[in-house]
């Protein structure tokens, strides 16, 4: 034996490498008919790795300090050496990861992911989707610009809303009564927290994935039709098939990461606010506030349902009810078939108006509140829950095909 493979067997009578690799990539069987939308996970474990990174490099330079903050980002973009470079990755990389997340998500609409035996990894996985925007709100107050301390504001006092606790919530999320340097240094301590959380949730994320088996376009089990080996006749090892193909979507994914990074980091005031640029001033309100842009649809929900006596409590309901409703999606749908493919027109139709409604949505969270606006949103957000509450109705009534024995192409 070389010495490479002594050393090998030496780990794995102490360690199980060689079966942790045999069981998660070289012989775990995958579908053999993935398509462009079975990048998205990969892609997103790509970004959670660089978004560790990158924070846990600019945490090295950065002051967690209400006096200090907005200088200590300013420090890394002109003094540190490539820091302009590594904030950049960070906040481009934030951006990107929800894009990713998003379309991961879109894909599990598309393809029925989230229906039996995956309704837990489906459940795992919006607990990731929550724990990312738990992650991103933390962070966003961090660079202590006009936007970050305002937007932070608006945020924590709608836990203010709240009825009889409200009050004593907001102050116990701040630290203080305003939003200050005790807020900043929670907020920064979650920051660095959070994400290695979310990569222990990723974790268990892919352990439930191999256990019940990836999903693909045709919504068929491949385990449910193996050879006399026992393994899948549709499916083929991930390693070295689907390895080699997610590197071809990593390169083709940091070429437009890096052409967004290298020249509209800002993406129009998307990415990076104009605000932001100004130090945070508790005496000059910006004259529009709104979160970053991954946020905005489930602000214009808030924003769109009318206050009770004064009160924003229905509309803090309904922005965390347009979330959580997420959780109850496997039970929801009732179709006799998983894929798209072989649902009907009117599950099709339905989906692609939701898409469209939930970019409408976030074009009008960052915009002004104009009669017209609150129009458009109220019945974004009626359509919104209409898809999710309606759908044990039309997915029954829903014309679907008959779904072959084996996957096609």
């Amino acid at each position: 034996m070389s010495m490479l493979n002594k050393f090998g067997c030496w780990i794995d009578e102490r360690f199980p490498m060689t079966k942790v690799w045999n069981e998660h990539l070289a012989e775990y069987y995958a579908p053999k008919n993935f398509n462009f939308w079975y990048f998205m996970g990969s892609l997103g474990m790509l970004v959670l790795v660089m978004q560790i990174l990158t924070g846990v490099w600019l945490a090295m330079s950065y002051k967690p300090d209400a006096d200090l903050a907005f200088g200590s980002v300013e420090f890394i973009m002109r003094d540190v050496e490539w820091g302009w470079l590594i904030r950049y990755m960070h906040s481009t990389g934030a951006s990107a990861f929800f894009v990713v997340i998003y379309l991961h998500m879109f894909r599990g609409l598309m393809y029925g992911s989230y229906r039996k035996p995956r309704e837990l990894l489906w459940i795992i996985g919006v607990i990731i989707y929550l724990a990312m925007m738990a992650t991103a709100f933390f962070g966003y107050l961090l660079p202590w610009g006009q936007m970050s301390y305002w937007g932070a504001q608006v945020i924590v006092n709608l836990f203010s809303a709240v009825p009889f606790v409200g009050e004593e919530l907001g102050v116990w999320i701040r630290g203080d009564y305003v939003i200050s340097d005790a807020t900043l240094n929670r907020f920064f301590a979650l920051h660095f927290l959070l994400p290695f959380i979310l990569a222990a949730l990723v974790f268990v994320h892919i352990v439930a994935l191999h256990k019940v088996g990836s999903n693909n376009p045709d919504g068929i089990e491949i385990k449910e039709n193996k050879d006399e080996n026992g393994i899948p006749k549709d499916g083929i090892p991930f390693h070295p098939y689907y390895s080699v193909k997610d590197i071809a979507g990593v390169a083709g994914f940091l070429f437009i990461f890096a052409a967004i990074m290298f020249y509209a980091p800002e993406m129009g005031g998307y990415f990076i606010e104009h605000p932001n640029f100004e130090p945070a001033n508790p005496l000059k309100t910006p004259e529009h506030i709104a979160p970053v842009w991954y946020f905005t649809p489930f602000y214009a929900i808030l924003r769109a349902v009318p206050s009770i006596a004064g009160s924003a409590f229905p509309g803090v309901i309904a922005m965390f009810a347009s979330i959580l409703i997420f959780f109850f999606l496997p039970w929801l749908d009732k179709s006799p078939v998983k894929s798209i493919r072989y649902k009907g027109g009117l599950y099709k139709v339905l989906l692609w108006l939701f898409v469209l409604d939930f970019i409408m949505l976030g074009y009008l969270g960052v915009k002004p509140t104009t009669d017209l606006y609150k129009l458009m949103a109220q019945i974004g957000t009626t359509y919104y829950f209409l898809f999710f509450l309606l759908m044990p109705i039309y997915s029954k009534m829903d014309k679907t095909k008959p779904v072959p024995e084996r996957v096609t192409k």
